[in-house]
């Protein structure tokens, strides 16, 4: 049996190895901190759970749903006017994904000829590689720095390569490097997809994490985006629905509906209690989503400032559920250093290899225990010897 050449696309499945890991550690009585994969452990809203099992009880539910509910996309709508201060959405600007890396990883296939050029940032979250390769595009990485805050820079990218794109991905605040955007380099990043032609894509999963007072926005904040800009736009990391996979692309009409053409070939739709679940979600309180963050902001001093204390020099995240950790002691395999970390400390964390050509160096750790967790994890670290 000889399978698709696209399977070569793909490196090993790292998650996968690391967990496989972790089980075998924990079956020998090993104590295991796992700060790698960003799924929150906060539990959803009580109205959230209320909607979906009210909706699970109505037999009519169970089937197909064959389109987003009228109420969902408008209720997306009215949340980016509450939320993001957003005007002039209307249901034609939005669809449903399952998932935002559902979404981006059909994106190149919606998108995308043979040969096509797409900006994408590096470090990156892998199926922004994935995505825009399955389409058959050609990926041109624009570097995020350390001496740049890792932030786009989009006078680094030559106008040649610029009159070429098809779409450029941008994720702010940053996954994995915990960045965040600014109005004026909003402002920057429109001006150039608007001068060169070119899809802007944002990432905008973790609007709701960012920290220091500083307070997310959207991409359509910023005057002109309308006209050249789709906003991936999830529910998973602000109210802890990761299992449910609820994400809304967002923007351009013509986008969206090229999007859902593709979309109605391989799927029949969000499961309709999902759908109710996504509704209360949308229009419900949003008191618990701003005590979370403050919650996120005392792991992230937790562990920086933890593993400071300890001689790991881990600069501040500024913004998502992640920290961008150079690799201690002048190492530079990011996979090694993994599993001497999860062999020695019991903490597990993910190689920033996996995250494009110029994560190598770095490891990513997700802010998804208790700070009295962390403080513990920080504290085997400190123990296990891997700093000397």
């Amino acid at each position: 049996m000889q399978f698709s050449k696209r399977l070569d696309l793909f490196g090993p499945e790292i998650f996968a190895a690391l967990n496989d890991r972790k089980v075998e550690l924990e079956a020998e009585g090993k104590k295991i901190y796992n700060l790698s994969v960003g799924t929150p452990d906060f539990p959803p809203a009580p109205h959230i759970k209320q909607a979906l099992i009210d909706a699970a009880a109505d037999d009519e539910n169970w089937k197909y749903s064959l389109r987003d509910l009228p109420e969902m996309l408008q209720a997306v709508c009215d949340y980016y006017k509450r939320r993001f201060h957003v005007e002039g959405l209307t249901p034609d600007h939005v669809m449903s994904f399952s998932g935002s890396q559902d979404g981006i990883g059909h994106l190149g296939l919606t998108l995308c000829n043979d040969g096509d050029l797409v900006l994408l940032p590096d470090p990156c979250y892998p199926v922004f590689m994935t995505g825009s390769e399955l389409g058959g595009a050609e990926p041109w990485y624009y570097k995020l720095t350390k001496e740049n805050n890792f932030l786009p820079d989009v006078t680094a990218i030559p106008d040649e390569v610029a009159d070429r794109a098809k779409y450029m991905l941008v994720s702010l605040p940053a996954n994995p490097v915990g960045s965040v955007g600014s109005p004026e380099l909003y402002r920057q990043i429109v001006d150039f997809c608007r001068a060169h032609d070119i899809l802007l894509v944002h990432d905008n999963a973790y609007s709701d994490i960012i920290f220091d007072g500083r307070v997310g926005g959207s991409v359509f904040n910023t005057p002109g985006a309308s006209e050249v800009a789709v906003e991936f736009f999830s529910l998973s990391k602000s109210f802890n629905v990761t299992g449910a996979r609820i994400s809304f692309l967002v923007g351009r009409p013509d986008v969206v509906a090229a999007c859902k053409k593709l979309r109605t070939q391989i799927d029949f739709g969000m499961f309709l209690p999902i759908q109710k679940a996504a509704i209360a979600a949308l229009t419900g309180p949003l008191d618990s989503v701003k005590a979370q963050c403050a919650e996120y902001q005392r792991r992230r001093d937790a562990l920086c400032g933890g593993l400071r204390a300890v001689g790991w020099n881990v600069p501040d995240s500024h913004g998502s559920m992640f920290v961008w950790a150079p690799l201690p002691g002048g190492r530079t395999d990011s996979m090694a250093f993994c599993m001497e970390l999860i062999e020695k400390a019991g903490v597990i964390c993910t190689p920033g290899a996996s995250f494009g050509p110029s994560g190598e160096g770095y490891v990513r750790f997700a802010l998804t225990m208790p700070v009295e967790k962390i403080q513990a994890a920080v504290a085997a670290i400190a123990a296990s010897g891997v700093l000397a």
